[in-house]
């Protein structure tokens, strides 16, 4: 993965790094990570010196050290992410966009879900303005072969309206909480990436 991307001249293997780096954001950030995702990401490279590649092998570092404590992972999670009541830090869009959850910016992501043919499966408990769900669309979109979700401009407006109002910030309250150890290396990675699609987004 490069720190900069020109979609004018991306390449195929391009395309696969950005969508399974969002698949990867979609599973850690959805769930506590199993222990076969921790063990993949710590075997993986860490080449390269770039902000996303330095962002990658902390994330990396910090999978090694979980391997051996995963019940202090999905505990983290669940103190950060679901807690008892209000969650220490909020992953849905409508709470940074309007202050509450399951308020109109929920609907009118709903509306475009249904208008991409996207359907909430029924077993899912989160609304679909989770970080974790808004990153597994976004690598459906980059991964499919239907050539209309597939397409640059879907990929834009769907990033634009939908993930780049507030994802960076949602990033930044889970790096500056004091409790947050695994997960802050995720959200340094998540706001490295969010921050080179909205310039790569901006160029093309």
């Amino acid at each position: 993965m490069t720190n900069s991307m020109n979609f004018e001249r991306l390449d195929q293997g391009e395309e696969t790094a950005r969508a399974d780096l969002y698949g990867a954001l979609a599973t850690l950030l959805s769930a506590p990570p199993q222990q076969h995702l921790l063990d993949l990401v710590a075997a993986s490279a860490t080449d390269g010196d770039s902000v996303l590649q330095l962002a990658w092998a902390d994330l990396v570092a910090a999978c090694k050290q979980a391997n051996a404590g995963q019940e202090a992972v999905r505990e983290e999670y669940e103190h950060l992410f679901i807690g008892v009541g209000k969650p220490e830090v909020m992953l849905y869009g409508s709470y940074y966009l309007s202050g509450f959850l399951m308020e109109k910016p929920l609907a009118e992501l709903r509306t475009d879900l249904r208008a991409l043919g996207i359907e909430r499966v029924q077993t899912v408990v989160e609304s679909e303005d989770h970080i974790g769900t808004l990153c597994e669309v976004m690598r459906y979109l980059i991964a499919s072969d239907d050539i209309v979700p597939a397409s640059l401009a879907t990929q834009k407006k769907f990033f634009a309206d939908h993930l780049q109002p507030w994802a960076v910030r949602a990033c930044d309250a889970i790096e500056a909480h004091p409790d947050a150890n695994f997960y802050r290396p995720v959200a340094r990675l998540a706001r490295t990436f969010f921050e080179i699609e909205m310039q790569a987004f901006d160029m093309a």
